[in-house]
């Protein structure tokens, strides 16, 4: 799923007089006498203009029987637009989706099932935040393209000053002592809303439970399990550490501006947060670092919520050879750690992670991926975040309502929603 910043699907809707499913039209993919032509969606800012042109250029050269058309998408409204495509007969050939959205798409029955090339793409290594997501009914549909995920971003100055080392920082106990002795002269130990759900599910992760579990064909929302519960009074803890508000997310206000205005020490985001804070305070370059969410033990870190993009090919698709051939290329070790370093994300393979050792953010990012998980798969999660109960469940426990009593209510509004579809 792309969450902007890591980034949020806008929802606006797009006419279906405004939909154009592929550059080729009516033709059949093959000038006269000349490659096949191959029509790909990418999203706007998933890869740089500078590595599509590599990339474009590099592919060609390598598959001259096959002329690449990419086409850069707009997150406003891409998913009825992809649903209008799979429905017609003039689909592009290969897409590029966010992660959690395959199961949607896939339950239409337009996707071609890839399950048979998932050896040959070396998928034993995959991040399974991007494939089990991409995944449906047993069948594969998507595959891996790129990951991202929250880490910690600190203030290096602040952290010496406190006399504390972060790459010591590997267990949920040493984070909260640590962020205690921070948490004083003015300082912020961390800057944590009340309702960034995503830290919560993590913490849910780590201790063994889910957001949502499916038993006997139906699904039940998990919030009120015993371990989702040891889940929110470990945030309960550390949101009371710093001065976030209870009652909003991520976005209100932007914890980027909250950071670059104030004497905050942590925060928990993207590593490209760190980039919008040096903008928005020109002070503070150079002076910010990254550590993997810590986990329960210090030889695992903490489980935290796998972003990204998966690619799948729609089954009206009449090049579906050129489609693999593109997708093989593209998700193969070579250009995955060229797009890592270029773009700072996370390579589809935990065997990849190497790559970006020389990138900090990346490098933070990597550690926590290989801990990495996705929502529940299954199409109708969308409408559970559409409403996201998590949320108005987390505000409740932290202006002090009862943690049992309120994660029940949001656990069967979650059962609700997931089995209106079934």
């Amino acid at each position: 799923m792309k969450h902007r910043p890591l980034a949020l699907l806008g929802a606006a809707l797009l006419s279906a007089g405004l939909v154009s499913c592929s550059s080729s039209g009516a033709d059949t993919g093959q000038k006269a006498g000349g490659p096949t032509v191959l029509d790909v969606w990418l999203m706007r800012d998933s890869a740089s203009e500078a590595f599509q042109k590599e990339f474009e250029a590099g592919f060609e050269k390598d598959h001259p029987e096959i002329d690449l058309k990419i086409q850069i998408q707009e997150w406003e409204g891409i998913g009825e637009k992809v649903t209008a495509a799979l429905a017609s007969n003039d689909a592009p050939d290969v897409i590029e989706v966010g992660n959690t959205h395959v199961a949607q798409y896939a339950q239409s029955g337009g996707l071609t099932d890839l399950g048979g090339k998932v050896a040959d793409l070396g998928g034993a290594s995959w991040l399974k935040g991007l494939a089990q997501p991409g995944a449906w009914e047993g069948k594969q549909y998507g595959i891996p393209y790129y990951a991202a995920n929250r880490v910690v971003i600190y203030r290096t100055d602040l952290f010496q000053a406190a006399g504390i080392d972060a790459t010591q920082i590997k267990t949920r106990e040493q984070w909260l002592a640590a962020t205690e002795k921070l948490n004083k002269d003015g300082v912020q130990g961390i800057y944590l809303p009340g309702q960034n759900w995503f830290a919560l599910a993590g913490f849910v992760w780590d201790e063994g439970g889910d957001l949502a579990v499916r038993e006997g064909g139906k699904w039940k929302g998990g919030l009120d399990s015993p371990e989702a519960l040891r889940a929110v009074e470990f945030y309960r803890q550390l949101q009371a550490l710093g001065k976030g508000p209870k009652d909003s997310d991520e976005s209100r206000p932007l914890q980027a501006e909250v950071v670059a205005k104030g004497q905050v020490a942590q925060v928990i985001a993207t590593p490209g947060g760190a980039s919008v804070i040096a903008q928005k305070n020109p002070e503070l370059k150079g002076k910010l670092g990254f550590f993997p969410i810590p986990g329960k033990t210090a030889d695992t870190p903490g489980a935290v919520f796998t972003g990204g993009s998966d690619l799948i090919v729609p089954s009206v698709s009449k090049r579906q050879k050129e489609a693999y051939t593109f997708i093989k290329e593209l998700a193969g070790d070579a250009w995955q750690k060229k797009l890592a370093l270029a773009m700072s994300y996370v390579p589809n393979k935990t065997t990849l992670a190497v790559s970006v050792a020389s990138d900090p953010g990346a490098a933070a990012m990597a550690v926590g991926a290989a801990n990495g998980h996705a929502t529940p798969n299954t199409p109708q999660w969308a409408a559970v975040e559409a409403k996201n109960p998590i949320k108005d469940y987390m505000t409740a426990v932290l202006i002090g309502r009862d943690p049992k009593a309120e994660a029940a209510k949001a656990s069967q509004s979650i059962t609700t929603t997931l089995n209106s579809g079934s």
